[in-house]
């Protein structure tokens, strides 16, 4: 399979949960504790760090393992997210599965066959789900993800952070500058599921948005697909606004066959955060 170069195709996938305000940002790098602690904590001082003390620096070579499990992890939550949580967005597909159930009924006379009907559709809709996302994950593991030095750390404009718990690399985000109109794109925000609910993809959050800020970026951009309404409560609460929204998005890998739109849908929104004037 060919894939394009992920300035082109591989789209900002994004999985975060819905966290509280957690203490302010340092220049170069962050340290804090969770929402419960609001001291900021100084990386210099290691002996006072508090177990619960999360770190946020640059990527490095050897955390590569452990950022394409979290990216993979994260990606693959969206395949049920996607299929199920994701129709209670589309009431035209709503409409269309009843009508398919009804006309099952008429077709086939079995009210067996009609109560099996939604079952089936829903079956469906997983099997193209995961199709497409497995295609798409694909796709960013052997782009953007499989070299990230070289995509994110060695040009000008971008940068890859690592959240740090413990040791243990616990959430990943991107910045990817565009110099045609001189933002800066937030891409492949993922926290570890274990680690949710600590405040870790908010501060991950505001990382680009001072990178962004530091370098004179007019503003940052993001593209989502996600579901879960506490994902797009964390980018308002960044300061994030929504600019538009398309029912009809194309992930790469889609073949747009009669079936995959049939049991595939998806919703790609907008979101961009104004720094300063143009």
């Amino acid at each position: 399979m060919h894939c394009s170069s992920p300035k082109m195709v591989c789209e900002t996938k994004i999985v975060a949960d819905e966290h509280d305000a957690i203490p302010g940002t340092k220049k170069e790098s962050m340290m804090w504790s969770s929402p419960a602690s609001s001291v900021a904590l100084n990386p210099a001082e290691g002996k006072d760090v508090r177990k619960d003390a999360v770190f946020i620096r640059e990527f490095e070579r050897g955390d590569q393992a452990e950022v394409r499990r979290i990216f993979y992890e994260g990606i693959m939550e969206r395949i049920p997210n996607t299929a199920f949580r994701g129709i209670k967005q589309q009431p035209k597909t709503q409409f269309l599965y009843a009508l398919l159930t009804v006309m099952c009924f008429f077709v086939t006379k079995s009210v067996t066959l009609t109560c099996c009907a939604p079952l089936i559709l829903m079956g469906a809709r997983y099997y193209y789900s995961r199709k497409v996302i497995h295609t798409y994950l694909d796709c960013a593991l052997h782009t953007d993800m499989a070299d990230i030095e070289a995509y994110y750390m060695r040009p000008t404009g971008s940068c890859f952070w690592v959240a740090v718990l413990d040791g243990r690399v616990v959430g990943i985000v991107a910045a990817q500058g565009h110099e045609e109109d001189n933002t800066v794109e937030l891409r492949r925000m993922s926290v570890d599921s274990r680690y949710r609910g600590k405040g870790i993809a908010k501060a991950l959050g505001r990382r680009v948005l001072e990178y962004a800020i530091r370098n004179n970026y007019t503003a940052v951009v993001l593209g989502t697909t996600a579901v879960k309404l506490a994902a797009h409560k964390l980018y308002e609460s960044l300061g994030f606004r929504r600019t538009g929204q398309s029912e009809d998005y194309r992930l790469p890998g889609m073949s747009r066959s009669p079936l995959e739109r049939l049991f595939f849908q998806i919703r790609h929104s907008r979101y961009r955060l104004q720094l300063r004037e143009e």
